[in-house]
């Protein structure tokens, strides 16, 4: 089975060998719940998302990637920040990429669908704002998850 590795200011990492802008996104629903999804892949929570396709706009992926990931339907709304710092790298065993971390994380409303596994998410569920911190997940993911829940304004980093 493939597996994803992150790694942060880690001098055992492999060398990064690629750069691929991706989308995180922040769903929420009526009662204010943050979706979230357990990948597959490493077992860790995370926020929807991933590659940019040639061909499609920023929110565009964010959309399609929250839906094939979860199941729901959502509409963008807004822009939590951008990542993109070189200490993060991400090797993906199926094919030996490391990818240097460039991604996008965008706000949205949810507008329809129910959370409903796939190939790249084990769960998804609804997650009160305050029980946030009790999910297991890489540290990369929980700052932007900070980031948005203390809603400051676009982070740049």
């Amino acid at each position: 089975m493939s597996r994803r590795i992150d790694y942060y200011d880690d001098p055992s990492a492999p060398a990064a060998n690629s750069l691929v802008p991706s989308v995180n996104v922040v769903v929420a629903n009526e009662a204010d719940e943050v979706l979230l999804i357990r990948r597959s892949d490493n077992g860790n929570w995370a926020l929807p998302g991933g590659a940019v396709d040639l061909g499609e706009s920023i929110p565009q992926a964010a959309i399609r990637e929250t839906l094939e990931e979860t199941g729901i339907t959502c509409e963008i709304t807004g822009l939590v920040g951008t990542y993109s710092d070189p200490r993060h790298v991400i090797h993906y065993t199926s094919n030996g990429e490391v990818r240097q971390e460039f991604s996008l994380v965008l706000t949205a409303r949810a507008t329809g669908g129910q959370p409903t596994p796939s190939t790249e998410s084990r769960e998804v569920r609804w997650v009160p704002r305050q029980e946030l911190a009790a999910y297991g997940m890489y540290p990369s993911m929980r700052l932007r998850i900070g980031h948005y829940l203390r809603g400051n304004g676009p982070y740049i980093g």
